[in-house]
């Protein structure tokens, strides 16, 4: 039942980072957000393959899962994802060197971090570095939820809330607190995809909510022309 559990959050966060990945770029020609998301959804999609394969513990399927691990948890969902969300809370579009600079960073992150792949590793430098990038972009994911909030968008608000604050949980649990699980940690990866793609899913529903609002109030985000360059 925990294997069917882990398959159906694992589906779920793909659908989600690939759907509302391609919205965020469609939509909203959001390429910080979109390609993100993206990410995410290709890590869930190499972890799936890795578990249906009973790939070996430090293969190639291993070095990927920990490598987009790294990726995101480092700079993606927290940097990346608050310049992208910035566009809808201080009309701010990110350069094109920005844009480059920041995947370039979180490649380097990523590959950087592939040295600590032992688990009693992650208990020192790497874990405190997740959780402290993750508290500082908090700080914004509440005030993203708290602007949802003033223009009196209340469910976009509070799903984006919890699923912030579930996220935290996440990102303390995820090494500093194990709760008792079985070898492969099934039930904490359940509850840690299930999360990600929710904080996907209210992400995009909170930006959506802003951008419709600041068009209704004439104050659309700017475009590329006009951006405010970092």
């Amino acid at each position: 039942m925990k294997e069917l559990l882990f398959l159906v959050a694992d589906l779920f966060m793909i659908f989600a980072g690939f759907r509302y990945g391609w919205r965020f770029i469609r939509e909203h020609h959001n390429y910080l957000l979109g390609l993100e998301w993206f990410c995410v959804a290709t890590s869930g999609t190499n972890f799936l393959v890795w578990t249906l394969l009973g790939g070996p513990l430090h293969g190639p399927l291993y070095e990927i899962a920990f490598f987009f691990d790294a990726f995101s948890r480092g700079v993606g969902i927290t940097l990346i994802a608050v310049l992208g969300l910035m566009r809808v809370t201080h009309r701010y579009v990110a350069s094109l060197p920005v844009e480059i600079g920041s995947f370039a960073l979180a490649v380097v992150i990523g590959v950087y971090l592939g040295q600590f792949k032992d688990e009693h590793h992650l208990y020192v430098g790497p874990a405190t570095f997740y959780v402290v990038v993750n508290a500082l972009a908090t700080v914004f994911f509440v005030y993203f939820s708290w602007r949802l909030w003033k223009i009196r968008a209340t469910s976009a608000a509070a799903f984006t809330g919890v699923a912030t604050l579930a996220a935290v949980v996440v990102a303390w649990t995820y090494n500093f607190f194990p709760f008792p699980d079985d070898e492969y940690r099934t039930g904490f990866y359940i509850f840690a995809l299930t999360v990600w793609g929710l904080q996907e899913l209210a992400y995009f529903r909170g930006y959506k909510a802003l951008h419709d609002h600041n068009v209704a109030r004439g104050l659309e985000p700017a475009s590329a022309a006009q951006a405010v360059h970092a």
